[in-house]
């Protein structure tokens, strides 16, 4: 799939609707064993009241579509989902450096241990794993695992 006419840009009030139908999708396709704690519409109205208008959200749109999304929070790299389509082409790799850019001092980051295909992408990008749990404090209950990125000094 080309990509053609990519944007990363800060999300607005009105890309809220569209980054949770990226994040629902992104989240069926790459997480179908994980417990979802939220119904749908309480993911909606959480990206709408919460997530876009109160964290530094990005998102990626090709051909003025959302194909994926990025939250920074203060040192953590808080969400980063990609439409399951866009997968594999180079979009998450991009949001992942702008993440660095921004935070040149580091990253932390969690994921879900069965995820092996986010931890896979993590490393590749310099990210270590730095801590594992049992799940006790995420909502889901569901082991997980943190990531850290230091620059190289």
């Amino acid at each position: 799939m080309e990509i053609n006419n990519f944007v990363v840009r800060r999300a607005t009030a009105t890309d809220a609707a569209a980054l949770a139908e990226v994040w629902l999708r992104s989240f069926a396709a790459a997480l179908p064993s994980v417990r979802r704690v939220h119904t749908d519409d309480q993911v909606r109205s959480w990206f709408r009241e919460v997530v876009v208008p109160g964290q530094e959200t990005w998102m990626t749109t090709v051909e003025g579509s959302a194909v994926g999304l990025m939250v920074l929070d203060g040192g953590d790299l808080d969400q980063l989902y990609l439409d399951p389509a866009w997968q594999g082409h180079g979009i998450g790799g991009r949001l992942v450096d702008l993440a660095k850019q921004y935070r040149p001092a580091g990253l932390g980051l969690w994921t879900f241990q069965v995820n092996e295909p986010a931890r896979r992408f993590y490393e590749r990008h310099g990210f270590v794993a730095a801590e594992c749990t049992d799940g006790h404090r995420n909502e889901e209950h569901e082991p997980d695992i943190r990531y850290v990125w230091r620059p190289e000094t």
